[in-house]
C-alpha cells in the first residue's frame, strides 16, 4: 500500500467518525473514564434490583 493510500484511509475514517459523532443523540464527553455518582450505568441498576428481588424472603400465607 502506498502512503497516498494510506492517508486517504485514514482521512476516510476520521471524516466517518466524526459523521457518527455529530449525528449520535448522545453528548460528546472527552473527559475520559467516570466514577462514582457521574457514572451512570443501567445494567448496574437492574443488577441491584434483582438483589434486591432476592435478598427479600417470598411471603408465606
Amino acid at each position: 500500500m502506498s502512503n497516498k493510500a494510506i492517508a486517504i484511509t485514514v482521512l476516510i475514517l476520521l471524516a466517518a467518525t466524526g459523521y457518527l459523532l455529530a449525528v449520535s443523540d448522545e453528548p460528546i464527553d472527552m473527559g475520559g473514564e467516570k466514577h462514582g455518582a457521574e457514572a451512570t450505568q443501567a445494567h448496574d441498576q437492574s443488577k441491584e434490583a434483582k438483589e434486591n428481588k432476592e435478598s427479600k424472603p417470598a411471603e408465606q400465607k
